[in-house]
């Protein structure tokens, strides 16, 4: 067994790899408030390890998720109380290096751990050891799971209602959380339609069982709908915002419901918002007794851990797709170390992805002594 190091006393510490933690790396910060991300962000190259306090593990992070929110993080959009500089990043999935003595009680050095917390666009991350996830070994499909798989199953199982035959639509179906509502959604025996971009996208929701995929650059989405589902869709999945939320709405059918778990669409615009037709909407509800609901995962907390343990089983069983997009086809090639950060932000918003965008840090484990 590995010799447990007590953080909470010692300036000085070796990793479980046998080499030095340095004590300084690289890290994101947002040092101005800005709906451009490059803009907003700035990657410092010397800031302080920070130190683990007595119940706190210190992550080496291997991957860090990229989500549609990280722009509206750095906007400033979610507490406006918070006034740069300050970290960004919400997810990551790498090795605890050091811990402190309480957090050695559950954890030890060299254990594979994700977390949900901001400030993971960092080489070294400090984590409460109550917020962290053990898992049996470092992989990327893992950080799928803990934003966006969690996102999907938990408003799915509150809000979605869902039951063998109802119909569900679910806007940006290959994204990265749209794969996980798509595949939820078809494990309760329901009838999936998804929105996305390509061709090559429809061929991937296909291969996770959509019934039904609308390419919305080759096919009217508005036609497609009223063709094919004339009695209107039970539940919509929507992450887009604008001109797709406002279809999505007029598709629902008597006692539907829509979900919003974002609104990606407007994020880029200095109000975060596009513009919707909202004046009709009490008529359009009471219309077809339909609901509304907002969904954003911090509200859910008290689910998280049952859902993120349901979804690992699944994951671990080969009942779930995590697909993982590293941007190897994007036109500077695959993600690697922050720097890359900026360009992943960017291929998100041009639609390039398939399933969750994910950065790799990688470290050299060299001695540096």
């Amino acid at each position: 067994s590995r010799p447990i190091l007590d953080m909470s006393y010692s300036r000085h510490f070796l990793d479980f790899q046998g080499s030095s933690i340095p004590s300084s790396m690289k890290k994101l910060v947002v040092t101005k408030l800005s709906q451009n991300f490059r803009e907003a962000v700035t990657l410092q190259q010397d800031s302080p390890v920070p130190l683990p306090g007595d119940g706190d593990l210190l992550v080496r992070n291997r991957f860090v998720g990229i989500n549609a929110s990280d722009i509206n993080y750095s906007a400033g959009r979610y507490d406006a109380s918070v006034k740069p500089p300050f970290d960004i990043g919400f997810e990551g999935v790498g090795d605890v290096v050091a811990l402190g003595l309480s957090a050695s009680a559950d954890y030890t050095v060299g254990q594979a751990v994700a977390y949900v917390k901001a400030g993971s666009f960092a080489e070294y991350t400090v984590v409460p050891a109550r917020q962290a996830v053990p898992l049996p070994s470092v992989k990327p499909e893992f950080l799928t799971l803990m934003v966006s798989g969690a996102t999907a199953y938990i408003s799915l199982k509150e809000l979605g209602d869902l039951s063998e035959g109802k119909k569900v639509l679910v806007t940006a179906a290959a994204g990265g959380t749209g794969q996980f509502a798509v595949q939820l959604a078809k494990k309760a025996k329901c009838h999936v339609i998804g929105t996305c971009s390509s061709d090559e996208k429809g061929g991937f929701l296909k291969s996770i069982g959509c019934d039904r995929t609308i390419n919305y650059k080759t096919e009217n989405v508005e036609s497609v709908l009223r063709k094919d589902y004339p009695e209107g869709v039970d539940v919509v999945y929507e992450s887009v915002g604008g001109k797709m939320f406002d279809l999505a709405l007029n598709s629902l059918a008597i006692k539907g419901r829509l979900i919003v778990i974002g609104f990606i669409a407007g994020y880029q615009n200095p109000t975060g918002l596009q513009p919707i037709k909202a004046e009709l909407l009490p008529a359009k509800l009471l219309k077809k007794s339909a609901s509304i609901r907002g969904f954003f995962l911090n509200h859910y907390f008290s689910e998280y851990k049952m859902a993120l343990k349901h979804l690992l089983e699944m994951y671990e069983r080969g009942d779930l797709v995590c697909e993982v997009d590293f941007g190897d086809m994007s036109p500077e090639g695959k993600f690697v170390g922050l720097e890359s950060v900026f360009r992943a932000v960017d291929y998100m918003y041009m639609g390039r992805n398939i399933g969750k965008i994910v950065v790799e840090l990688p470290h050299s484990v060299n001695s540096k002594l």
